[in-house]
């Protein structure tokens, strides 16, 4: 039975629950456990931690899934990533990362805290309208066994709602003819994406596809001058987040309003705890 909502609030509850997932990607104790595997290369790292569910695939279909990374980066490090360790080998470390770092992030008390046992219920029962067609990334993380200790089995769901989201992202994008680079210069212009050092550095991308990007979007008359959204810019970023909501609205109307706003008070409460621990770089978020 679905439960109407009020508007975007399966999206506040994304917002709270997706970050806390993103903070294995700036851990120290991914360096320790991918580091005992052999890795050596922070991109590598984490290009494996992500695409692992997929299997020991190669730079087409990370570039396929991922959408926003230069082919070009993916190639540098994928389909040899495998051979420093397996998909299942990756999957074990990343399962031990997540432990360490919500741990070290979280404290021990909120760990085993009534409240996260409340929260990974919730997250897993949205989890139960997630839809497998079209959503690779989703249906392979959807493969993977619920955890059993309750702060892993909410990463576990927060992951699955978070690629489910993704997934349907990808779809909204392709639909508003933004590419890859496209994408993420509109995003960081709304203040709510990486900082572009964050996004060349991660993304493989050059400053010179950023700045061709950049006047690609003048031209369509999304960005000003300056590299401000235009009213039409924003216009577009605001459809394509009501494009996605639409998109991955089932699991947040079968949680109903009650669960997806207590859900949302939880995941915020632990991602501000994660967010005062240091969990994210001070600049990662911006336009500079």
């Amino acid at each position: 039975m679905t439960t109407a909502l009020p508007p975007r609030a399966g999206r506040r509850c994304h917002n709270a629950l997706n970050p806390l997932h993103s903070t294995l990607y700036f851990s120290p104790d991914m360096d320790r456990e991918f580091g005992a595997l052999g890795f050596t290369d922070l991109s590598a790292m984490r290009l494996a931690a992500r695409s692992a569910p997929l299997g020991a695939v190669g730079a087409g279909t990370v570039a396929a899934t991922f959408y926003n990374y230069s082919h070009a980066l993916l190639a540098g490090h994928l389909p040899a990533v495998w051979e420093t360790a397996s998909p299942a080998e990756v999957l074990d470390a990343r399962l031990r990362t997540a432990d360490a770092t919500l741990r070290r992030l979280l404290g021990e008390e909120t760990v085993t805290s009534p409240e996260m046992a409340e929260a990974a219920g919730l997250a897993l029962r949205a989890t139960e309208a997630c839809t497998r067609h079209a959503r690779p990334l989703y249906s392979a993380n959807a493969d993977l066994p619920v955890p059993e200790e309750p702060h892993l089995a909410y990463w576990y769901a927060a992951t699955l709602l978070r690629e489910h989201r993704g997934d349907g992202h990808l779809a909204a994008l392709l639909s508003a003819g933004l590419d890859p680079v496209e994408a993420l210069v509109s995003h960081t212009a709304t203040g709510k994406g990486m900082s572009p050092r964050w996004v060349l550095g991660s993304r493989g991308w050059r400053r010179a596809d950023w700045d061709a990007a950049t006047e690609r979007l003048r031209g369509r008359g999304l960005l000003d001058a300056e590299g401000e959204l235009t009213d039409s810019g924003t216009a577009l970023r605001d459809e394509l987040e009501e494009h996605t909501d639409r998109l991955d609205a089932a699991p947040y109307e079968h949680l109903g309003a009650a669960g997806v706003e207590r859900l949302t008070e939880l995941g915020r409460g632990f991602l501000v705890t994660a967010a005062v621990a240091g969990a994210f770089p001070a600049d990662l978020v911006g336009k500079g």
